[in-house]
């Protein structure tokens, strides 16, 4: 099973630049689909960006243009590249991981905040 731990959240201005990474240990990276997901105080988690084990991505429409998802499994890393962010982009974002076979597996979060 594989561990995620989740970084470079923060607190950032309107129109600004964040750049969200997950590690993971315990397991070959390149075994999993991979996904980013964030939930605001009060609704669903929802899905951000997911890349494929072979690096296919898809995009939620409010992330299309804005942020860019990208793994590298020599360094067992997924990355969430987020810019002009925008105050309803506040959310904990999480990182997932989802096997051919098995549960997926998430990470503990990381807190965004997009404010004046």
């Amino acid at each position: 099973q594989v561990r995620l731990v989740e970084s470079g959240g923060g607190l950032v201005q309107p129109g600004g630049s964040l750049r969200l990474s997950c590690a993971a240990s315990g397991s070959i990276l390149s075994l999993y689909d991979m996904g980013w997901y964030r939930q605001a105080p009060g609704k669903q988690r929802e899905l951000v960006a997911g890349i494929t084990r072979v690096g296919r991505t898809n995009y939620a429409e409010s992330a299309k243009g804005r942020f860019t998802i990208s793994r590298d499994n020599g360094k067992s890393t997924l990355y969430l590249q987020m810019n002009n962010l925008k105050p309803e982009d506040t959310a904990v974002y999480y990182c997932k991981a989802r096997p051919a076979m098995g549960n997926d597996n998430w990470g503990q979060g990381t807190q965004v905040t997009v404010s004046s």
